[in-house]
């Protein structure tokens, strides 16, 4: 049955159409996937199906033909036509013009949508687990919605978390606790925005099957954008392919999938590149807090680790199991609790552990961090993101070069990023935000590049890039990259060596293949050999 009827839609920012007469039909119960490059058109698809502020369309109509009750205006999809509703109506389905209907129509079938978005954790920080679930409950009995929310947390595998602070959750589990969170809403269409774009294959492939278990088998309307060929096969019944707004092929999941990924490139064969002696070391480092729900947690346990200069050095785990914090160690933003931490400036080797101009502030001018949340300067454009917000004092002309070269080495096109350099960091998608922050720390040249789930938000094309770029850069300036990455992909092309984290400890260091051997399962290592 016809739920969701796109006509002509197109949507303009900044005198560029994002989104170019898009025509799309989305019948009740079926799964939408939507494949493309960042930048694409997805995210703002999945925005203005949710009706957020500045997504409406600037021509076409997007028709939710809904079963609607005009006593209490309770909204179900169109399968509810003439059955009673709650209140003791009846529901009568409707066309509703989603944007230029009554605002209290509008409002009505927002609150039956559930979203899910790339990166962003939207939870009560303090709250435990299974109150941040409770909250999204509407209505029902206090005993009915404990159980609710129990099944959903078991639904999710997130019950050996319940009574723990969301704050204290790795990232994965917190994904899983918004999925939850969604659920629990019990919504009429389910929009899911690159939903396990950086977690581990162990933890993305538990969020799959829930979103199979919790949404998909339940009937549910959804619409997902992925860049993992594995989860449109496996959650759509029907797949488009955006590319600059317009839709270029439309079908059967694996034909769709088939044709897109026939376009990714290999990356570039690494030539052969000798290592110098080692640059960083940490000798039983240490991280332990104290959490009143936890009791004492401990972050990193006791790690050895030696990177050599030139090396690029992966860092793999399950969510959880410590890499960010031990990312943060080393660049000190974290304090270890115990242990010692050098890094080579020269001929000398300085102990990062020690505060002030003569300890790490000394290395800190030639060391870069991307964050796994990272962020840009809202009230400035690309160039200025790029250059003075970073204390990067270049002559204009040279300024704009550098940063287009930049932009360019994380997979922009030339005129692309030549275009973007006036724009403001919200006037991109969120995978283009995500290479930009790339290039912020990419365009100072530090000798030594730390990055927190790089490609986590790329699409296939763009990580080839980003893995061509960084082998160049080792090649041309010498860097040294520490990459903490749930990319096995990515790891396996770029890493020379790689280790395995588990609960804080280092269990395993070697070649990437032997690594990912031991960390993925059985399902994603049929894929990467098929692939």
């Amino acid at each position: 049955m016809s739920f969701i009827v796109l006509e002509n839609v197109t949507k303009t920012f900044n005198d560029v159409d994002v989104l170019k007469n898009l025509n799309i039909t989305i019948n009740e119960g079926s799964v939408l996937g939507i494949l493309g490059r960042s930048g694409s058109g997805k995210s703002v698809l999945i925005n203005m199906l949710r009706g957020m502020k500045d997504y409406k369309p600037d021509k076409g109509k997007i028709i939710y033909n809904v079963a609607i009750c005009p006593d209490c205006l309770r909204v179900e999809p169109p399968s509810f036509d003439e059955k009673d509703c709650v209140c003791g109506g009846k529901l009568h389905v409707e066309s509703v013009d989603f944007w230029n209907c009554d605002r209290k129509f509008f409002a009505a079938i927002k609150r039956r949508i559930s979203i899910m978005l790339q990166r962003t954790f939207a939870l009560y920080e303090d709250d435990t687990v299974i109150d941040n679930v409770m909250k999204s409950i509407v209505g029902g009995e206090d005993e009915e919605n404990t159980y609710f929310a129990l099944e959903l947390l078991e639904m999710t595998q997130m019950t050996h978390r319940i009574t723990h602070i969301a704050r204290d959750l790795s990232g994965g589990e917190k994904q899983r606790v918004v999925l939850a969170r969604q659920m629990a809403k019990r919504p009429m269409l389910f929009l899911a925005d690159e939903p396990t774009g950086t977690l581990d294959p162990k933890t993305a492939e538990l969020l799959h099957e829930a979103l199979v278990d919790g949404v998909k088998d339940k009937g549910i309307t959804m619409v997902i954008t992925s860049h993992w060929p594995e989860v449109m096969k496996k959650l759509s019944n029907h797949v488009i392919w955006l590319e600059k707004g317009e839709i270029i092929e439309e079908g059967a999941p694996d034909d769709v999938v088939a044709k897109f990924m026939a376009q990714v490139p290999l990356p570039e064969k690494a030539e052969e590149f000798e290592v110098g002696g080692p640059i960083i070391e940490m000798k039983q480092v240490k991280k332990h807090y104290y959490s009143i729900e936890r009791g004492v947690v401990k972050a990193v346990d006791g790690i050895d680790l030696e990177v050599d200069e030139g090396e690029i050095f992966g860092v793999v785990g399950l969510s959880g199991a410590g890499k960010t914090t031990l990312s943060r160690i080393l660049f000190g933003l974290t304090e270890p609790s115990s242990g010692e931490i050098s890094v080579k400036l020269g001929e000398n080797w300085i102990d990062m552990t020690q505060k002030g101009p003569l300890g790490r502030g000394r290395v800190m001018p030639y060391l870069g961090i991307l964050h796994q949340e990272y962020s840009l300067y809202p009230h400035r454009n690309i160039l200025g993101n790029l250059t003075e917000a970073i204390s990067l004092e270049l002559p204009a002309e040279f300024a704009k070069m550098k940063a287009a070269y930049v932009l360019k080495a994380v997979g922009f096109d030339e005129d692309y990023a030549m275009t973007i350099l006036k724009k403001n960091p919200d006037e991109l998608s969120g995978g283009e935000r995500h290479r930009v922050a790339l290039a912020q720390v990419l365009i100072k040249e530090p000798n030594i590049v730390i990055l927190d789930e790089p490609t986590g938000t790329m699409d296939p094309i763009t990580r080839v890039q980003v893995t061509d770029s960084i082998i160049k850069a080792r090649e041309e300036l010498n860097q040294t990259f520490l990459i903490i990455s749930h990319d096995m992909e990515f790891v396996l092309d770029v890493c020379d060596r790689a280790a395995l984290m588990r609960g804080g400890k280092i269990l395993q260091i070697g070649n990437p293949e032997d690594i990912v051997e031991e960390l993925t399962p059985h399902e994603k290592k049929s894929m990467l050999t098929e692939e």
